[in-house]
């Protein structure tokens, strides 16, 4: 059995993973659910937390629960956290997954890879250091497919929403090196795992890595937010890549 750590991407904490947690936990499987500090529960949590503090928040949790040998999971924008988690603590972890995201490189910030309009976009909105949460049909004309969502999950998840700290995506990750050599896997939802192939031929930085043997590459069609839109199937999948 694997013990995984479940990582939200912006807006969303620990709440999102409940329908993938349950079919993990019910074939035997430990999983420990995030919630970053400044989101979800912890929203009430003061300060303009930045992306170390995310980073050094889930090696609190690998050290408080001591856990190793774990399947570390970043949705979105988590890959700036569950990037920078590796690269510290690469001892304690089996294999990283980007879930319909990918890693950054060193010097990187999220931000980086956004279109610049939403950047902009972004850091005009940002209200005491946190980022509220776009609507629908934003996110959608910017990549961030809802495919899969029907109005009531749609309204579910925004009720549940809070803003994100701006910190997340204005810092960069600096990273050693030490977390490259990992088995990683990238699994593309709202985007063709053949637009991936073609940016690793490409030598693209953000993904010419993904061409090494420790790089496994899934596709499972849906939106954006496949825990909400196939969440029995993210559950297989995330449990086939943890048994490599």
């Amino acid at each position: 059995m694997s013990t995984f750590v479940l990582v939200p991407g912006f807006w969303i904490g620990a709440w999102a993973w409940d329908e993938v947690a349950a079919p993990l936990r019910a074939a035997g499987h430990r999983v420990y659910a995030v919630s970053l500090p400044g989101v979800a529960e912890r929203a009430v949590e003061a300060g303009e937390f930045g992306l170390e503090d995310h980073i050094a928040d889930l090696a609190g949790l690998l050290v408080r629960e001591d856990l190793s040998d774990v399947v570390l999971v970043g949705h979105s924008g988590a890959c700036a956290p569950v990037g920078g988690l590796a690269d510290r603590m690469p001892e304690r972890i089996r294999r990283v997954v980007y879930l319909d995201s990918g890693p950054l490189i060193d010097g990187s910030a999220v931000q980086d890879v956004w279109q610049p309009d939403y950047r902009e976009t972004a850091e005009a909105s940002v209200v005491d250091g946190r980022l509220p949460m776009p609507s629908w049909e934003y996110l959608a004309e910017h990549g961030a497919s809802v495919a899969g969502l029907d109005e009531a999950t749609l309204a579910r998840i925004r009720s549940h929403a809070t803003p994100h700290p701006a910190g997340a995506f204005r810092d960069r990750l600096r990273l050693t090196g030490a977390g490259a050599a990992l088995p990683q896997a990238l699994v593309s939802c709202s985007f063709p795992l053949s637009q991936v192939r073609e940016l690793i031929a490409a030598g693209h930085p953000y993904f010419a890595g993904m061409s090494g043997p420790n790089w496994e590459l899934r596709e499972l069609p849906t939106g954006h937010w496949p825990m909400f839109s196939r969440p029995a199937d993210t559950a297989a999948l995330l449990a086939e890549l943890a048994a490599l």
